[in-house]
């Protein structure tokens, strides 16, 4: 497989929720915006923040896309079939959810090694904290990072997307 470094960011492949391969290619030029999720954790109302985003920015060019994960104190312990019926019928999700990955140790997803990269607002890298890390991806490939406490309609997070919107 080929270094993270040398691959663009959105040819990378990762697994839909129902198996698939894809890449964040596959939605075009949009700006998306990468969420690792949980449905145990008390950061979970962010869904319904994400999904407001979604319903907003979509049509204008953004992507919101889900990863649950279980490495936060086992927040996600549910099968794709039980992730996929809560982000549902909780919090009315529209947008894709992957299947579930791992963030950080030796067996992180390649996509996630590859984000890991990208400083945050405060140019801090390095492992995902927990639950609901953002990374917004933009057109052009640059990167912003934003901590899991950061709310999604944060005004430093809607700021971000609507400078990273395509044209």
């Amino acid at each position: 497989m080929a270094d993270t470094q040398t691959v663009n960011i959105r040819d990378i492949a990762f697994q839909t929720a129902d198996g698939a391969e894809q890449t964040l290619a596959d939605f075009g030029d949009k700006a998306i915006l990468i969420v690792n999720v949980a449905s145990k954790c008390g950061l979970a109302p962010q869904y319904e923040q994400l999904e407001e985003l979604q319903r907003a920015y979509g049509e204008r060019g953004l992507q919101v896309v889900g990863f649950p994960c279980n490495q936060f104190m086992g927040q996600e312990p549910g099968s794709m079939e039980e992730i996929l019926e809560y982000c549902s019928t909780t919090w009315g999700v529209s947008f894709p959810v992957m299947d579930k990955i791992r963030v950080n140790g030796a067996h992180a997803a390649p996509l996630y090694k590859a984000l890991k990269k990208s400083p945050n607002v405060e140019g801090a890298r390095g492992p995902i904290m927990w639950n609901f890390e953002k990374f917004l991806i933009a057109p052009s490939g640059d990167v912003h990072r934003f901590r899991p406490q950061t709310k999604p309609d944060d005004p430093e997070v809607v700021a971000a997307i609507e400078a990273s919107l395509p044209a």
